[in-house]
């Protein structure tokens, strides 16, 4: 059942124009036009491929895991298929595990497709297979905290101001969350503060992971936290209908 439930939910996330510009095409667009326009940003010292290119992959994390999780599962509580799905024998946490399973399919396509593209535009990891390990970590504990947050905030509010809040969190974390920038270019009085965000933490770790720094200890802290607190809030405000 629960195997069923994440084959519907994957295909629901893809058939959605707009989730499917979130996870695949804009990831993609800012990875070369970022990569192959020197003046557009100002990324700092080192190859922009090589700092764009794990930003770019949180990216994807931060469109599937939290901005698409929170605005399909807020529009499905308003008209009632939670409440529907929940008198089948399908149980709820299966429907959370189908969920889960489907935000990690299309995250394996993007992370794959951002790879290949980032590959093609020189991206050049050290590490080797401990850094593959490492990154697939931070990837997950970036997807759990994200999803987490998704579906606090979906089952808290209603729809349309889930819709408004997730996109506007979206920009914001784009813009100014270290997600695309990296943290060493921010000023260094707010340098601590933006670590401290998901998104701060997790392209931050995968740059490290992606420069051979090894398992970036901080960053998973800081993602296993906001996984925390995310899954708390979920667990006492989700409402089902």
């Amino acid at each position: 059942m629960v195997l069923a439930q994440a084959r519907i939910e994957t295909r629901l996330l893809l058939r959605n124009g707009e989730q499917l510009v979130l996870a695949l095409v804009l990831p993609l667009l800012v990875l070369v036009i970022g990569a192959t326009t020197g003046n557009l940003l100002d990324l700092g010292p080192g190859r922009r491929i090589d700092i764009l290119a794990p930003g770019v992959l949180a990216l994807a994390v931060l469109s599937t895991s939290f901005t698409s999780v929170a605005i399909a599962t807020g529009f499905e509580r308003r008209y009632g298929v939670l409440k529907r799905l929940g008198a089948t024998p399908l149980p709820r946490h299966g429907l959370l595990a189908g969920k889960t399973l489907a935000v990690m399919a299309v995250e394996s396509v993007q992370v794959l497709l951002v790879g290949l593209v980032s590959l093609m535009l020189g991206w050049a990891p050290v590490g080797g297979p401990a850094a593959v390990v490492a990154g697939l970590i931070v990837l997950l504990l970036g997807t759990a905290a994200f999803t987490a947050l998704g579906l606090a905030l979906a089952g808290s509010l209603r729809a349309e101001a889930t819709l408004a809040l997730a996109n506007l969190v979206y920009v914001l974390l784009l813009v100014g969350g270290a997600v695309i920038v990296p943290l060493a270019r921010y000023p260094q009085t707010i340098q601590p503060l933006v670590a401290l965000l998901p998104s701060g933490a997790l392209a931050q770790g995968l740059r490290d992971v992606s420069a051979g720094a090894g398992v970036p200890f901080a960053a998973c802290m800081v993602l296993l936290a906001w996984c925390a607190v995310g899954g708390l809030v979920a667990a006492r405000t989700f409402r089902w209908e």
